[in-house]
C-alpha cells in the first residue's frame, strides 16, 4: 500500500490523448490561419501578375546551382543536373498556364509551331515578365528549332569561374521548357548553348530537338491539309 501511494494519477485530458492515434495528434498541432483559409484554398489566378524580387530569385537560384554543383564529373554532368531540376517545374506550369489562359486559347498545344509560340510568349512572359526574343529553324535538321534570349535572368547573378567558361546555368530553363514540351507529348531534348555576340554577348540559343516521332506525325498532319 505504501508503494502504491507514490504514484500520482494521469490528468483525464493526458490521458484521453494518449489514446488517440499519431496521426490525430498531428494534426492537433497544425497551425492555421484564423480564417481557417490554407494556401490551397487560394484562386489559382490570384498571384498571375505577383512578382517576385530579384534578390530572393539571385539567392535561392545560387542556391540550387551550388546544390546541382556538388559530386558532379564536369560542365556537362552540371548542366544535365540543372536540367533535371528544372523539368518538373515545367510539367507543372503547364496546366496552370493553360488555366489561366482565356477559354478559347486554353488548348492543349499538339502541333510544334503552337508549342514554340506558347514557350515563346506566355511560358517567358510568366516566367520572366517578357517574351523570349527569337524562334528559329535549323536549316540543317528538321527536328531542331532554336528560342533565343539575348539577356537570360538565370545568367545575371551567376559568377562563372574561368575554367567552367563553357558552363550555362540556362540549362535550368532548357529543362523546363523539355517538361512543357513533354506535358504536350511533343517528346523533345532541351539543351542551352552560349551564343554570345557583340551586342549580346550573354545571350543563349535553347536547342530544341523534337524526337522523329513527332517530325513524322507533323509531316502526316501538314500533308492532310
Amino acid at each position: 500500500m505504501a508503494s502504491s501511494q507514490g504514484f500520482k494519477p494521469l490528468p483525464q485530458s493526458n490521458a484521453s490523448c494518449s489514446q488517440q492515434n499519431p496521426g490525430q495528434r498531428a494534426s492537433q498541432q497544425l497551425r492555421t490561419p484564423s480564417n481557417r483559409k490554407t494556401i490551397y484554398d487560394r484562386n489559382l489566378n490570384r498571384t498571375r501578375t505577383a512578382e517576385l524580387s530579384r534578390a530572393s530569385f539571385a539567392y535561392l537560384f545560387s542556391e540550387m546551382v551550388s546544390y546541382a554543383q556538388k559530386r558532379v564529373t564536369g560542365i556537362q554532368d552540371l548542366e544535365r543536373r540543372l536540367n533535371e531540376q528544372g523539368y518538373p517545374l515545367g510539367l507543372r506550369l503547364l496546366p496552370l498556364l493553360l488555366y489561366r489562359e482565356p477559354p478559347r486559347t486554353s488548348v492543349r498545344p499538339n502541333r510544334i509551331l503552337p508549342l514554340l509560340q506558347f514557350i515563346h510568349s506566355p511560358l517567358w512572359r510568366n516566367l520572366f515578365g517578357r517574351t523570349a526574343d527569337a524562334i528559329e529553324h535549323s536549316s540543317s535538321a528538321d527536328n531542331e528549332y532554336m528560342i533565343s534570349d539575348n539577356e537570360p535572368l538565370v545568367n545575371q547573378y551567376i559568377s562563372v569561374p574561368k575554367e567552367m567558361s563553357q558552363l550555362n546555368c540556362a540549362a535550368y530553363v532548357a529543362g523546363i521548357i523539355e517538361g512543357v514540351c513533354d506535358g504536350c507529348g511533343l517528346k523533345a531534348a532541351v539543351s542551352a548553348h552560349n551564343g554570345g555576340t557583340e551586342m549580346w554577348p550573354g545571350k543563349t540559343v535553347f536547342l530544341i530537338r523534337f524526337d522523329e516521332g513527332v517530325v513524322e506525325r507533323e509531316g502526316l498532319l501538314e500533308a492532310k491539309r
